[in-house]
């Protein structure tokens, strides 16, 4: 694609007949061409999170107060990637997300077994109901393709990687909760208010094989790629040691409060 774009641009030796996006799908790792972005032939979808740690395309049906919720502590923050390391690994962009759905602070729903392929292209939107016992929260949202527990390690697979189970995250993207109307207007939560937060997770072109699960998971903090929030309106630049509180959070999944993504799916 480099070798016809800067042939035709600088040396003018060449036709340009490539399609105006290029882009790699991931899942089956392959690249796709399309006359548009989002492609034309995707359709948007809701991917709701349900009681039970459920994920469906199906919209909850239960009652109005159905909710999850984890104690928050940004003295012993969820950490970005399970090792410890000295740089920022760029393998945590596709880091086994298994130390984090294990965690008490990390909400993490699942769908039943694809019995096909979904395939998803465009941009994601996080459609959060939730509310806290503070007065500000970051919420974290991770996309990730879960493996089947027969999946083998093939040549390719990283060093201490086991695709057995493995939980690869596709997009992931963190929301300070007090920017969620807009980054100039800081705004405090109302303790046990349910309130919306809405946010733009990066574009992606993924497809979730047959046998697979699609999984999301919800936390509050992921350091140290995103600094500490002290879960109060304040400004954290200047907080003290003391400043940083154990806050409860709720992710509410009902009928009248539902909590989603808006994703588009390839038909």
């Amino acid at each position: 694609m480099e070798f016809a774009f800067f042939s035709h641009y600088l040396k003018g030796t060449a036709d340009f007949d490539l399609k105006p996006v290029s882009t790699f799908e991931t899942g089956v790792n392959e690249w796709k061409t399309y006359n548009t972005w989002p492609p034309k032939e995707s359709a948007e979808k809701n991917l709701y999170l349900l009681p039970g740690g459920k994920l469906s395309f199906t919209a909850p049906t239960g009652v109005a107060d159905s909710h999850d919720e984890f104690i928050s502590d940004p003295n012993k923050p969820v950490p970005f990637i399970n090792s410890i390391d000295m740089d920022m690994k760029r393998e945590y962009m596709t880091a086994d997300q298994r130390f984090a759905s294990q965690r008490p602070d990390v909400l993490a729903y699942e769908t039943d077994i694809l019995d096909n392929d979904i395939t998803i292209a465009g941009n994601i939107w996080a459609n959060l109901k939730v509310s806290t016992t503070g007065t500000d929260a970051d919420w974290v949202v991770k996309v990730i393709d879960v493996y089947p527990d027969s999946t083998k390690n093939t040549k390719w697979a990283g060093k201490d990687v086991y695709l057995s189970g493995y939980q690869q995250m596709i997009r992931s993207e963190a929301m300070r909760g007090k920017f969620r109307n807009g980054f100039d207007k800081p705004e405090p939560f109302v303790p046990g208010k349910v309130t919306p937060v809405n946010f733009e997770l990066q574009d992606v072109l993924h497809t979730f094989k047959k046998g697979h699960r699609m999984m999301v998971q919800v936390q509050s903090t992921w350091f140290p790629l995103i600094d500490r929030n002290t879960q109060q309106f304040q400004d954290i630049m200047k907080a003290k040691d003391t400043d940083f509180k154990k806050a409860t959070h709720k992710v509410y999944t009902s009928k009248a409060n539902p909590s989603y993504l808006k994703v588009r799916v390839v038909e």
